[in-house]
């Protein structure tokens, strides 16, 4: 009898982690943040060229989950830009602002919940902000693939990480294409949800952005 309980408990422990879907992403390192400015400080300028990302072109999207069920999502607002410099990703800068208000989900009470202050709490968080700090290439993967990272700020904390990317360059554009998982607990944003379906720690980045020759 015992051997069956265990049995039964291993197989839903195993079919709760196949739900998760952080679970097969890359996870993202973190670290503590590389500068101690503000996210939103200028960069240097730079000889480069530049490059817009805006929702027009590109999308900054998040898959969430709990115990039932995962939910998709992501932003509706955000500006930034690729500084490309010698012609080369890995002399380059990605940076990019998020107006957390503008999330968005499939379900409109999850969205108005996710504004408060148990996730982004967009009224005193209005912003998240990502700057990248090195990109270089992940020769094992082969060509355009690259190792990004950055400081990332949300909910008022701000974090190095480190993410897999595939980078292109092409005549009037820079597409940027990754998909990765992150700790929210890592940026403070601790809700539990209710003991029967709780909130799972893992969510889910995808980034795709295609940017603008800015003229």
């Amino acid at each position: 009898m015992k051997t069956i309980v265990l049995a039964i408990l291993s197989l839903s422990i195993f079919l709760s982690a196949c739900d998760d879907p952080s679970a097969n992403k890359p996870k993202a390192a973190t670290s503590e943040p590389t500068s101690n400015k503000p996210a939103n400080t200028p960069a240097p300028a730079t000889k480069g060229e530049t490059f817009a990302i805006t929702p027009e072109n590109s999308k900054v999207l998040f898959t969430g989950s709990k115990v039932t069920g995962s939910h998709d999502g992501g932003f509706n607002q955000f500006k930034g830009e690729i500084e490309l410099v010698n012609g080369k990703v890995v002399d380059s800068t990605v940076s990019v602002e998020i107006e957390t208000a503008s999330v968005f989900t499939t379900e409109e009470k999850l969205t108005t919940h996710l504004k408060t202050a148990d996730f982004f709490d967009v009224e005193k968080f209005p912003k998240a902000y990502f700057v990248s700090t090195k990109i270089e290439p992940d020769t094992a993967k082969g060509a355009d693939n690259y190792t990004v990272t950055g400081d990332f700020e949300l909910h008022g904390v701000k974090k190095a990480i480190t993410f897999p990317a595939t980078i292109k360059l092409g005549a009037d554009n820079v597409t940027v294409n990754s998909e990765f998982s992150i700790s929210r607990k890592d940026f403070g944003i601790a809700y539990t949800g209710p003991a029967d379906n709780l909130v799972r720690d893992g969510v889910v980045i995808k980034l795709d952005l295609k940017s603008s020759k800015r003229k």
